[in-house]
């Protein structure tokens, strides 16, 4: 069995780490590069750095930060952000970006996974799915989470999988940070779904959000910011905490 992965987010806009709730309300959370250190001096497992406007903005993520913060980690790093190409892969990659996330490219060309999959191998490749229920169904959204579309979301993350994914980076936006838990009913849906592994995100404010999203679903990772950011859990004492509920972890 696959150990648990604690993995900080950073959501980058104009250079800066940001944090907001469900999606909105955005607030300044430090220097993503200091930030990026910290993490792995903390025992971050892997990193994720999203730029959160670079889709609605029509432009493509900031290559330069990409390798700034590259040189400070050895730990596997995950960058996403108005990637829409091989090419924007390609760049990403050669900048020392470890994986690279697609969300609104990946549905609006699902051929695109399959293409970045036998360009780079899928063990690269993570499809981030921006999740809303709206009367009673779990749609997916893109453009930063501002359009919903008609896809379901299980069925979204199937057919991700089939055509190449490595990885799911699941985001309960109802769950964003709120605080309130990890969104376990769709995050368990998913991870039964596909057998790739799945990242929960969207609504941690306690250490027994992990230990509930670990125990009661088949996530592999999971996903947090602002209780990193702001210092409200410690990794170290995190994983601590999940040892003792024998929770294996990297």
């Amino acid at each position: 069995m696959l150990k648990k992965r604690i993995i900080p987010c950073l959501d980058i806009k104009d250079g800066c780490t940001v944090k907001g709730i469900n999606f909105e309300d955005l607030k300044n959370a430090g220097d993503p590069v200091e930030l990026a250190k910290r993490y792995e001096l903390e025992g971050a497992d892997e990193l994720v750095f999203l730029d959160i406007t670079a889709t609605l903005e029509n432009r493509k993520t900031f290559a330069e930060l990409v390798k700034d913060i590259a040189k400070e980690l050895s730990i596997p790093f995950t960058v996403g952000g108005g990637i829409s190409s091989v090419e924007d892969v390609r760049k990403l990659l050669e900048a020392g970006a470890d994986k690279i996330s697609i969300n609104s490219s990946a549905v609006k060309d699902p051929q695109l996974i399959s293409a970045l999959a036998k360009e780079f191998g899928s063990q690269c490749i993570v499809v981030a799915i921006d999740t809303k229920r709206v009367e009673q169904t779990d749609l997916v959204h893109v453009k930063g989470g501002r359009q919903a579309t008609a896809l379901n979301t299980v069925e979204w993350a199937k057919e991700a999988a089939a055509l190449g994914a490595g990885e799911i980076l699941l985001t309960s936006m109802d769950g964003d940070g709120t605080k309130n838990g990890f969104d376990l009913r769709i995050t368990k849906l998913v991870s039964e779904a596909v057998s790739i592994p799945v990242i929960a995100s969207g609504g941690a404010g306690a250490v027994d959000d992990f230990i509930k999203v670990f125990d009661e679903t088949k996530a592999t990772g999971a996903l947090a910011a602002s209780v990193f950011h702001f210092n409200e859990i410690g990794i170290q004492d995190l994983k601590q905490q999940l040892k003792t509920q024998k929770i294996e972890v990297r």
